[in-house]
């Protein structure tokens, strides 16, 4: 396995660390959590997901195959589990009353871009960690049981903001207005991907990723909240 360019761990959304309360015993779980997915992660990027086995990913970090599927119940997990940190956040977010839904979202995608531009910045090449973003976006595209995983991770979610939402306005959790309410808001983290695909460039500053990505963050918040109609999306065909 190649040398790692960049520390890829702290380039990358992650369930947030144990409090300083939390006793030793779940801390040591928690790092080893981080662990298994970072190593992980480094070897799919380095030889592709397929041509890493889980039981390599075990060995290189000394504990058992089945060790590692008590922490992540799929190979799939091992790599996507920045979707624990997303969940966390639009639920916290959400519960928040002084927060409009499509608020809390834009906050909880302002974090999470935040975090990354911010571990950009202590790189002397951050080129580099460029590269090593681009490539995992890359090998998410390109994998099929990848592809499906987020799809799946991303329709729990929304049914996780439909409930939130219509907790939220006393509705009905199976009406209408909170499932598209909340599909629309997930798409939010479609435009994030996107729009970190184009701008995430060498030569740009991080705090210039950062400010293009959520511009277009909240360019398609606007839409949300003003509907389509007042987005000029919705003139018929000439």
């Amino acid at each position: 396995m190649s040398e790692p360019t960049v520390d890829w761990a702290s380039l990358r959304p992650r369930p947030a660390g144990p409090s300083k309360s939390t006793g030793l015993r779940e801390r040591k779980k928690w790092m080893l959590r981080q662990q298994l997915t970072d190593v992980a992660t480094r070897m799919f990027l380095d030889r592709g997901f397929d041509g890493v086995r889980v039981a390599e990913v075990a060995d290189r970090c000394n504990v058992s195959e089945k060790t590692v599927f008590n922490y992540f119940p799929t190979k799939e997990a091992l790599i996507l589990d920045r979707w624990d940190s997303t969940t966390a956040g639009i639920q916290a977010a959400l519960a928040e009353p002084d927060l409009t839904p499509v608020q809390a979202c834009v906050r909880v995608l302002d974090e999470e871009t935040r975090g990354l531009t911010v571990a950009f910045e202590a790189y002397e090449n951050p080129a580099a960690a460029v590269a090593d973003i681009r490539r995992f976006g890359e090998l998410l595209n390109s994998t099929p049981s990848l592809r499906a995983h987020q799809r799946a991770t991303t329709e729990r979610l929304i049914d996780e903001a439909q409930r939130l939402l219509a907790k939220r306005a006393g509705a009905d959790e199976d009406a209408p207005e909170p499932r598209i309410a909340a599909v629309a808001l997930l798409g939010l983290w479609d435009v994030h991907a996107r729009s970190m695909r184009k701008h995430l460039t060498p030569g740009r500053t991080p705090a210039d990723v950062h400010a293009a990505i959520m511009d277009d963050v909240r360019r398609a918040a606007r839409v949300i909240e003003t509907g389509i109609e007042d987005a000029h999306l919705a003139a018929p065909p000439t």
